[in-house]
């Protein structure tokens, strides 16, 4: 995005110009979430890779998640990933 503007090859007394616009692409999953199985007491790893580095945001139903002792978040590079530790029923 930061390509874009108007560009302009001169020659002599002539020039000539245009217009360049530039388009983001999606961010796309190039690796989904994947459903687990584990036991209470446990910590679990969900991840997902992304097309390209963009903000993630987790959420539990419509509940958005922020981290804590509970939930840890990281995001290295284009993988997005939310550590769940000791695990309850209540959190299916």
């Amino acid at each position: 995005e930061n390509d874009a503007g108007d560009y302009t090859c001169v020659c002599g007394d002539k020039q000539s110009t245009a217009s360049l616009a530039v388009h983001a692409l999606p961010v796309v999953f190039k690796e989904e979430l994947k459903n687990e199985e584990v036991l209470e007491g446990t910590s679990v790893s969900l991840h997902c890779e992304l097309s390209k580095a963009a903000p993630v945001q987790w959420k539990i139903g419509s509940k958005v998640l922020k981290a804590s002792d509970k939930y840890q978040m990281r995001q290295p590079g284009t993988t997005a990933e939310l550590v769940i530790h000791d695990l309850e029923v209540k959190d299916a």
